[in-house]
């Protein structure tokens, strides 16, 4: 089963349960799901997984960024629905890389392209995401090649 019948089909699970952030949740990332499409072909254009996952990683980076703005401002309440809705759509993004794992993918980038500055940066940050998808979170490749490279 696709990623997208794979939504589809857990959203009418969690209707019938009567889930109500998971639901709301997945309608969001149906919905931009489908207009991801329309941007890319047409009301008819089907995307692959690749692309359905890219939606909902942009989707958890919106919502993470939400909650540290909600955080800031004193919004416990909606941060903590922010963080809910990203537990939700970890359930569809593969397996997260650990500091050690994620570590080890930097230095091997690191040594792939020969980088040996912080001038290189995007190309490492470019090298590991591409390695990657949905694995490692950008902010923590960015920080450790940081690290690595000063």
């Amino acid at each position: 089963m696709d990623l997208k019948s794979r939504l589809d089909a857990d959203l009418k699970a969690a209707m019938k349960a009567g889930e109500t952030v998971r639901r709301d949740t997945l309608r969001m990332v149906i919905a931009a799901v489908k207009n991801r499409a329309i941007e890319v072909g047409g009301a008819n254009t089907a995307l692959d997984d690749e692309a359905v996952m890219a939606v909902v990683l942009n989707q958890v980076k919106t919502r993470t960024d939400s909650a540290e703005q909600y955080d800031a401002a004193g919004r416990a309440d909606l941060a903590d629905k922010e963080r809910a809705e990203i537990e939700v759509l970890q359930g569809y993004l593969p397996q997260q890389l650990g500091e050690a794992e994620t570590r080890a993918a930097v230095e091997k980038a690191i040594a792939d392209t020969g980088s040996s500055s912080k001038a290189d940066l995007g190309k490492v940050i470019k090298a590991v995401m591409a390695a990657h998808k949905g694995q490692v979170d950008g902010k923590q490749v960015q920080r450790l090649i940081a690290e690595l490279l000063s």
